[in-house]
């Protein structure tokens, strides 16, 4: 079967290069003729060929299939063929729609009536609609759908038939975990609709898609639970979306920027994940999240502080593993940010604090080192954020060979030619492993930034220097808010109960709220009850009750408050 037919023939799309530059030189001449478009259909099936290749152009992968349509009405086909299943159409379009009247019984004989009849007893598409304008042609074409004209008819019948291979659903590669789900998020919308339903298969579950972007139109989808979230963080969410006017939307990440509230500032307001399980934990809390199509994270709003240095691990290990762990995580994101402030502030200003032997030890290392403590830190710091830079943007096969021969070069050969100190480099490297500690990318990045004003400070004022740094930092994080939600909660304002899920992990069942900052309309996660019962079988454990298995677990809570 020959499949692609081109209108009109000045348009064939296998002309020679030098054919292609010459009619690009025509077109883009001052003064010629701009491509029709607008208005409604009309009953001539070559005008509106006409029309459509003009808007949609010479285009290499543009199918303009002319038919017979039951044997007996012209009709055309025009669909993208880098963006359908040939295969589809061929089999569920075309051969209902090719044979003969004698094979067609009950076609009506009016042309008008032809696209209902086709769309109800013909093709077997799941999604389609009828079009009467011709600009709103162009548009659903470059999305993936097929049109199909008819000779005499002022209508269009659209059918979506879009498919794109895409990558199949794998671990996410930015959010490993030890314990948990290893499905990600893919570059496709709906398989990443699917999989948020998979997880959260509840008719509260709200998906709103809509397009954005002038030229890309990319879909957006903005997900919720309409029982529990608050409505003015829904409309606040779509409201900080509905201004976005921009030529594209090429990833989640393009919209983060335009939604976020504090675009000066380095931490994050909006934190973006590649797992489903944790876009549906915070759609159970009472967040929003969006969704973009073609890109494999999902953005999570409001992103509070200490959302940052949580993981999934969390929460799969028991309470006591979970907080210790978190513990340990955030001690290493103190150490990435204070560490070589304090080294340069004590080396520099008060080597009184140190005890004498350790002293004398790191003087004696220093012996061979022209420069200044402030100036070998930052020499190995940013020798180290070069050597992450380039190990992340080669290729992994060259990448790890470069981090072998950087550490080396940076370790033992800059001791050895008197560029660092062995204490410095011991420094240095514990500070870029606490910063690996952190979850978050982005929040890991924007600590990096702020420990280099932060060594200059101590540079030159000493710990006075690192006070000042630190104040300077704690008070932007107390200005800052994420969608009304102060950035710092719940520590401050100070939520006593929110703590239960901060510093660390209480017991799943002790967490009977959600967190209060985000003003769900249904606070209550589990029944009153439920803590109780645990509460009594580890009273029952320590011996202070004879019953290990109360019949009435009402009845144990009430008595256990009373």
């Amino acid at each position: 079967m020959i499949f692609h037919t081109a209108l009109p023939k000045e348009a064939e799309t296998l002309q020679s290069w030098n054919e292609k530059y010459e009619s690009y030189l025509k077109k883009k001449q001052p003064g010629s003729p701009q491509a029709p478009g607008a208005g409604s259909l009309s009953r001539s099936l070559a005008d509106n060929l006409q029309q459509l290749q003009a808007v949609l152009g010479a285009n290499g992968d543009l199918v303009i299939r002319d038919f017979l349509l039951f044997g007996r009405h012209e009709a055309a086909i025009v669909f993208l063929s880098s963006l359908v299943n040939e295969e589809q159409i061929r089999e569920h379009i075309l051969k209902p729609l090719l044979p003969g009247p004698e094979n067609s019984p009950g076609v009506p004989e009016d042309p008008d009536h032809l696209i209902h009849y086709i769309w109800a007893k013909a093709v077997q598409v799941t999604q389609g609609n009828t079009e009467q304008k011709l600009d709103h042609l162009p548009p659903a074409i470059v999305k993936g759908s097929l049109a199909l004209l008819i000779n005499g008819v002022t209508e269009s019948l659209l059918l979506d038939i879009r498919q794109v291979d895409l990558r199949g659903v794998d671990q996410p590669q930015t959010e490993q975990v030890i314990r948990g789900p290893r499905e990600g998020y893919v570059e496709k919308l709906e398989n990443n609709l699917a999989l948020l339903r998979y997880r959260l298969q509840s008719t509260d579950l709200r998906i709103e898609i809509s397009p954005l972007g002038r030229r890309t139109q990319s879909r957006v989808a903005l997900c919720y639970l309409d029982s529990i979230a608050d409505p003015q963080l829904v409309a606040e969410a779509m409201r900080r979306i509905s201004i976005i006017d921009t030529d594209g939307i090429i990833d989640a990440g393009y919209i983060e920027q335009f939604i976020e509230d504090q675009p000066l500032s380095p931490f994050p307001q909006v934190q973006n994940t590649e797992r489903p399980d944790k876009t549906v934990a915070a759609l159970m809390e009472g967040r929003v999240a969006l969704l973009v199509d073609g890109s494999p994270f999902a953005l999570i709003v409001p992103a509070l502080f200490n959302q940052f240095f949580q993981t999934v691990d969390d929460y799969t290990e028991r309470f006591i593993m979970g907080s210790l762990i978190r513990i340990i995580r955030l001690i290493a994101l103190a150490s990435s940010l204070f560490f070589p402030a304090l080294y340069v502030s004590v080396i520099s200003f008060n080597p009184e604090l140190m005890p004498t032997d350790f002293a004398v030890a790191i003087s004696g290392g220093r012996a061979g080192v022209p420069f200044p403590a402030v100036l070998e830190v930052l020499i190995m710091e940013v020798s180290m954020e070069v050597l992450r830079e380039a190990t992340i943007r080669l290729p992994q096969m060259i990448g790890g060979a470069l981090s072998i021969v950087g550490v080396l070069v940076i370790g033992q050969a800059a001791v050895e030619a008197g560029l660092a100190s062995p204490i410095t480099v011991v420094i240095v490297a514990l500070t870029t492993i606490g910063s690996f500690a952190t979850p978050a990318y982005n929040a890991a990045i924007a600590l990096r930034m702020l420990r280099f004003p932060l060594i200059l400070l101590a540079g030159m004022f000493g710990l006075y220097g690192v006070m000042i740094g630190t104040i300077v930092i704690f008070n932007h994080l107390l200005f800052l808010e994420s969608f009304g939600v102060p950035y710092m909660s719940p520590f401050i304002p100070g939520k006593w109960r929110d703590w239960k899920d901060t510093l660390v992990r209480v017991p799943l069942w002790w967490m009977r709220r959600r967190p209060s900052f985000l003003h769900t309309t249904d606070s209550t996660r589990l029944p009153e009850a439920v803590p109780g019962v645990y509460e009594d079988q580890i009273l029952q454990q320590g011996g202070e009750t004879d019953d290990p298995y109360p019949s009435d677990h009402n009845a144990a809570g009430r008595s256990r408050n009373r």
